[in-house]
């Protein structure tokens, strides 16, 4: 394969965060087929292994989908790039999970990137790497982003030094489509 035959994502590791029940499904598949598609090398983390029912808007129950790998099983140093997809119980799951909430800190103190999208950046408010960042999420979030030092913005994608955030599923092709580029450019 030339180089110019190569995927953007090609050697990369990304670990996407899932919730045992309350994961927003199209916050979940969209970034993981757009990465794999991309080229990388896909692990869905939780805090344990088995699987996990997503939701569709919060309330109706979706598709189930396998957790491979526990937080407790990884570290920081096994991926390239990390995904937090959102759904209201399942980010406010997330953030309750310390081993899943040291890894996103590890992660994200290490300069590595990590999209986030929706109700996802609880879980890196919980992480405290918010301070002095420039962030956007579900509008709900705005006042928790600006009590943990962070600044809102009310803009489809937000990148601020790897950290690449959106708000609604509405967003989730400008999200996609950055976290490919950033994820790629880290990577190089």
């Amino acid at each position: 394969m030339s180089e110019s035959d190569q995927q953007p994502l090609e050697d990369t590791t990304v670990g996407i965060f899932l919730a045992a029940e309350g994961t927003e499904e199209v916050e979940f598949t969209e970034p993981k087929a757009t990465v794999t598609d991309a080229g990388a090398t896909v692990d869905v983390l939780g805090s344990e292994s088995g699987e996990a029912q997503t939701v569709n808007n919060d309330l109706e129950e979706s598709d189930s989908y396998e957790i491979e790998k526990s937080f407790e099983d990884v570290s920081a140093d096994d991926y390239d790039a990390l995904i937090v997809p959102g759904g209201t119980v399942g980010a406010d799951t997330l953030r309750t999970s310390e081993a899943g909430v040291d890894l996103l800190r590890q992660h994200v103190e290490a300069g590595k990137p990590a999209g986030v999208i929706c109700h996802g950046p609880w879980t890196l408010i919980e992480a405290d790497v918010v301070d002095g960042r420039q962030l956007t999420s579900y509008h709900s979030l705005q006042t928790d982003v600006r009590n943990a030092g962070g600044e809102w913005v009310d803009e489809e994608v937000v990148v601020d030094d790897g950290l690449v955030t959106s708000r609604n599923p509405g967003d989730l092709e400008a999200f996609c489509e950055t976290i490919v580029d950033e994820f790629a450019t880290a990577s190089s």
